[in-house]
């Protein structure tokens, strides 16, 4: 059965996708790599407050062009009005072959590292624990939007639930005897401070994929500004609260020291079962984004096959389901793909996600951008919202969109991996011109 994206999801399932996919492993890592850098509470605390301001400027200009252009296309829809087919092919190519299918396959390798400590499947163990949860995660999307949405939502309140007890720990221990530097005492470099926010964006990263649910949210343009808005308001207040009471239980130096922050303050306020509990919390922050991850690439997937004729196989939409059901099993496949990739070696294949990222913050620089040429050539749009203070909110976004493609591209070429990100845009210039020697359909609005 093949239609069309219906406005069948509530709005706060699209709140429980969104949470899901941005709290992730990340927050169970990046306090104390921030704290190390940072130095004292005061820039500590500042960096995060920071970057959640960076990432507010950002969903705002999404949230209008959300609104003014609903479609399950999201980032490449935006890009294939703001620049042509070309250019969002080229960023829907390293979407579909690489950046969704290879977040897919690491976040179910940290599920398979804790489900083996449960039950070992032999030397392979993770792999195929990956491998399993990448099928079973596809066939509940298959099954209907209704039934992946209503398992998100119990996902995420576990998830919220875990990082929740991280709070109550923090508050309810001592507080470490060794007294901590006085606000804003210390004198990180600029490269530091740098560093540490990229670490911090990245660990706010997910919430632009709000995009790709946007045909499908009910109440209309202006019912996707608030899903944008409330999930990033919940994200940063579950994370404010994190790194306050990590703060508060183990200290500066204690939280710097850490590699396992979390667990060491459930184990100093709860004991040793609590402290192997959180491993529980960190595979189920692995499922929530999984899922969400999925959800959010077959639909990339399908607004791609709306605007190639070859690829028109992705296309088929059933209504009954609120389903892209080639779409999702093409993702699973090359997510699988990589998973064997990953288990034979493990360090091309993290190199291989890890450095699109200059490509991926590349493209994200661009979907700021056109929130400018697009009031320029669109400009009888209706717009449902409009991003407040413009022009300096999405100056702002595209800023911080520069500087991390820039400090990524450094990273990958002190690694010597650019070749990687380059060899993925190669690839999809090579199929582009393969595209383009047949006839193409006008892009749909």
């Amino acid at each position: 059965m093949s239609s069309q994206p219906q406005r069948s999801l509530a709005q706060r399932d699209a709140v429980a996708i969104i949470v899901g996919l941005v709290i992730g492993a990340g927050i169970f890592k990046t306090p104390s790599m921030v704290a190390g850098m940072a130095g004292d509470a005061g820039w500590i605390l500042l960096t995060w407050v920071t970057g959640a301001l960076i990432s507010l400027a950002g969903a705002l200009c999404y949230a209008e062009l959300c609104a003014a252009y609903p479609h399950a296309g999201g980032d490449y829809h935006f890009l294939a009005r703001a620049y042509g087919k070309n250019v969002s092919f080229l960023y829907a190519w390293a979407k579909a072959t690489v950046i969704n299918p290879g977040s897919v396959a690491l976040l179910a390798f940290v599920f398979g590292d804790f489900m083996s400590q449960v039950i070992s499947l032999g030397p392979y163990s993770s792999a195929i624990w990956a491998l399993a949860i990448v099928l079973m995660l596809t066939g509940v999307n298959l099954a209907g939007l209704r039934e992946s949405a209503r398992m998100q939502r119990i996902l995420t309140l576990l998830e919220v639930l875990g990082l929740l007890a991280i709070v109550v720990a923090g508050f309810v221990v001592d507080r470490p005897h060794t007294p901590d530097p006085a606000f804003f005492s210390s004198q990180p470099t600029i490269g530091l401070m740098g560093l540490a926010l990229v670490f911090v964006l990245l660990t706010f990263g997910g919430w632009n994929e709000a995009a790709y649910i946007s045909a499908e949210v009910q109440g209309g343009g202006k019912a996707i500004v608030s899903v944008i808005v409330i999930s990033l308001g919940i994200i940063t207040v579950v994370y404010g609260l994190v790194n306050m009471a990590l703060l508060h239980g183990l200290g500066v130096q204690g939280l710097a020291q850490s590699k396992t922050a979390g667990a060491d303050l459930l184990g100093l306020a709860f004991g040793p079962w609590a402290q192997k509990a959180l491993g529980l919390f960190v595979a189920i922050a692995a499922l929530t984004s999984i899922n969400a991850t999925l959800i959010v690439g077959a639909r990339s997937n399908y607004a791609l096959a709306q605007d190639w004729q070859p690829l028109a196989f992705m296309g088929q939409w059933n209504a009954q389901k609120a389903s892209p059901a080639p779409a999702y099993l093409l993702q699973a496949l090359i997510s699988m793909a990589l998973i064997g990739l990953g288990c034979l070696q493990a360090d091309g294949f993290e190199a291989m996600v890890e450095f699109t990222a200059p490509v991926f913050w590349l493209f994200l620089l661009m979907v700021g951008l056109s929130v400018f040429l697009l009031r320029r050539k669109d400009g009888l749009v209706q717009r449902p919202f409009k991003v407040p203070l413009y022009p300096l909110t999405p100056l702002v976004f595209c800023a911080a969109c520069a500087y991390l493609s820039y400090s990524s591209m450094a990273y990958a070429a002190s690694q010597s991996a650019v070749h990687v990100s380059l060899g993925v845009m190669a690839a999809g210039l090579l199929a582009l011109l393969v595209m383009r020697l047949k006839p193409q359909p006008p892009i749909k609005a």
